[in-house]
């Protein structure tokens, strides 16, 4: 058994290891650089960089790369060596501030949204210290911002840092309204629970789509799914054990705080959970921890799938992100206290997220909008398209009473009572849970579930960040004005306010019910169920203006990310209905007239022996595979003439994106079906793929 506390961080330049190894003046102008967000002098950078390169050597690193999030969803890196030549042949290992500080990758590579052309290639990475450097691979990998030589921002992580810093200060305004003169810095703190699915290697190897797509696009559903409920935290298989034993203890050489793992609902589905962290940092280990989660899953014979909806007809894959905001000192800003009726400040801040939610419900619902998680949240699954608030009891009841005007009498704490002596009875919470809430208050942080699994969080907590700011911003500049004899009742004024206009977000019931489809259409709520009929929204008038007043976008940036973004769909669901032609054409209906001539020789056989015979099973199944296999061509032929035309949309990305939704991934969905009515009807072995029920049960 490894020694935890041994090895948690070995592998990261953490704030141990910088004390230790730095000189005292050094060590204390980094943390300012940290703390206060001042410029690093090049002469502190020097011997901070020689201090890394010492241990990443001592620990068996030979390169160094600027680590960074492009829009491509996932992580990027360019390695030099750490080598200098000297006169005499040989080499010493250097590293300078400089090189610590800036990188230049090229640029023009990158998805830029029309920022760059291809032949302006430079581009610019800048070290960013509030995240700690650390090895991988051979690697010492440092934590960096990217943007184009021109200044536009082509990265995740920037518009994170400047969305920390604008609620920082408007939450600060706060406090001190408060009376609150010692907290020093107000960050927001994400925890994102991962799920992910695990197949077998070999059976990964034998499917086309899995391969391509990281879904599959076809397969009959299996006789047993997700039915008995039996897979929910079910006692887990010994080499799925095997393989989150071997990624605990992977993930904490990287000081990444890995604290539960569990069997999900759907088979072969799980979820990894860490301790919460601050915004940036838990953005960075996340999108480390998708890449050891695939990984190690090799060295077991696995592959982890990230894809939000894998399988079809079983539950999909996403990440909940649990937002709040804490103190420098760790208090949370979200938590009620006892009595959070008399919690003024706590009721202000809550008030603030009810805003920002009801008034952003077009963002929050574009940060979790993708090719992939369309089919979890177009589908009504955990949880459904539409954007509201699950409070539970308590807060409802504490708002609903400031709301009226009427006292409002804490309760006192209930006992649950197991009514078995051998238990022991315990203190009950005073509101209930909501799994099908998109953003949900869980007690001291809120929970927004919509994510998919292979997001990069940046983008929902840039957003998150940037719209509580902003409502931070107008309850401060109100509050300000009051004396301060007068600020508990001015405040209280406010939230009642705030209730009166955005309480239509406000949900406390079942969001996957048709009857709320109908209810939040009644309250003006907004449904969007793809990416193609939110990513407009990007851009409209209300939000350029929102996040060029914060400083996080520029209108150009904003465009930019728009058109990635609607492009990178585009060309997701082009690869798939390629995928699916070629396996419909290459590998099922070669397969399926094999079986029906195998069928038809059969038939035969039998007419030969005894011509008299006049019902013969084999012939009413040969008949319906032939009109199957005859329908089946003929939607190939429409997936195809679809994806020909797709690239003859006219009018922009917009429409080509729309199309792809509507015509291009419609198409699929009927050539599906008729390839799962075949399958279900042939011989196993001669289907050319494993079926649904060997991707989900052979783990």
């Amino acid at each position: 058994m490894p020694n935890v506390p041994e090895i948690f961080g070995c592998r990261v330049f953490n704030d141990a290891t910088m004390k230790e190894r730095l000189p005292k003046g050094t060590y204390k102008a980094l943390k300012k650089t940290i703390e206060d967000g001042k410029s690093l002098d090049l002469s502190v950078a020097n011997v901070v960089a020689h201090s890394m390169k010492e241990w990443a050597i001592e620990n068996g690193a030979t390169h160094f790369t600027h680590w960074f999030q492009p829009m491509t969803g996932i992580t990027a890196e360019k390695h030099d060596s750490f080598i200098s030549p000297t006169p005499d042949g040989k080499v010493i290992m250097e590293f300078s501030g400089k090189e610590l500080i800036k990188g230049e990758p090229d640029a023009s590579s990158f998805p830029s949204g029309g920022i760059r052309a291809t032949f302006e290639a430079r581009g610019y990475t800048a070290w960013d210290p509030s995240s700690y450097a650390f090895i991988k691979d051979g690697s010492l990998c440092i934590p960096t911002a990217f943007c184009s030589y021109t200044g536009e921002i082509l990265d995740k992580k920037t518009p994170l840092l400047r969305s920390m810093e604008v609620l920082n200060t408007q939450a600060l305004r706060i406090l001190r309204i408060f009376g609150d003169e010692t907290t020093k810095r107000v960050d927001t703190t994400v925890g994102p629970e991962q799920e992910y699915f695990l197949v077998d290697k070999k059976v990964f190897d034998s499917r086309k789509d899995l391969i391509y797509c990281g879904r599959t696009l076809f397969g009959a559903r299996p006789p047993k799914g997700q039915e008995l409920d039996d897979h929910y935290f079910g006692t887990i298989k010994t080499r799925v054990s095997a393989y989150m034993k071997e990624l605990d203890e992977e993930l904490w050489k990287y000081g990444i705080l890995a604290k539960t793992k569990h069997n999900e609902v759907a088979p072969a589905q799980h979820e990894l959970a860490p301790i919460f962290d601050t915004s940036n940092i838990a953005t960075d280990h996340n999108q480390l921890t998708m890449a050891v989660m695939k990984r190690v899953a090799e060295r077991h014979g696995l592959v982890c799938l990230l894809h939000e909806k894998p399988f079809a007809g079983v539950n999909g894959s996403g990440k909940h992100n649990n937002w709040s905001m804490s103190t420098n000192d760790r208090k949370n800003l979200l938590d009620p206290s006892k009595n959070p009726r008399e919690n003024t400040q706590f009721l202000v801040f809550l008030a603030a997220v009810i805003r920002a939610v009801d008034e952003h419900q077009d963002l929050l619902r574009l940060s979790a909008a993708s090719a992939g998680n369309d089919h979890r949240l177009g589908a009504n699954e955990a949880p459904p398209a539409i954007l509201s608030m699950y409070l539970g009891d308590e807060l409802e009841a504490v708002l609903s009473s400031i709301e009226k005007d009427e006292v409002y009498k804490n309760k006192d704490a209930a006992i649950m009572k197991t009514n078995a002596n051998v238990l022991p009875n315990f203190v009950k919470d005073t509101s209930d849970r909501n799994r099908t809430s998109p953003f949900a208050f869980t007690g001291n942080k809120f929970e927004f579930r919509m994510l998919g699994s292979a997001d990069n969080i940046a983008c929902a907590n840039t957003i998150i960040n940037t719209i509580v700011a902003d409502v931070l911003q107008d309850f401060a500049d109100e509050l300000e004005k009051v004396d301060k004899k007068d600020i508990k009742t001015a405040a209280e004024a406010l939230i009642k306010k705030t209730l009166e206009e955005h309480k239509r977000i406000i949900f406390n019931g079942d969001n996957y019910s048709a009857e709320w489809v109908k209810e939040a259409e009644r309250r003006g709520l907004l449904n969007l169920r793809s990416l193609p009929d939110v990513m407009p929204m990007y851009v409209s008038e209300k939000n350029v203006k929102l996040f060029g007043k914060h400083g996080i976008y520029t209108e150009v940036e904003l465009r930019s990310r728009c058109e990635i973004l609607m492009e990178n769909y585009c060309k997701i669901i082009n690869i798939e209905a390629l995928t699916a032609l070629d396996m419909a054409k290459k590998d099922i209906t070669p397969a399926v007239a094999a079986y029906i001539r195998e069928l038809a020789e059969t038939v035969n056989l039998v007419k030969s022996v005894d011509a008299d015979i006049i019902t013969i099973p084999e012939s009413e199944l040969m008949k319906k595979l032939a009109n199957l296999l005859s329908c089946f061509l003929k939607k190939i032929d429409i997936l195809d003439k679809a994806v020909v035309q797709a690239k003859e949309v006219e009018g922009g990305i917009a429409k080509m994106s729309m199309y792809y939704k509507d015509n291009v991934l419609a198409a699929m969905q009927e050539l599906r079906a008729v390839a799962d009515e075949m399958e279900s009807n042939m011989s196993a072995k001669l289907w050319p793929y494993p079926s649904y029920g060997t991707l989900l049960f052979s783990v």
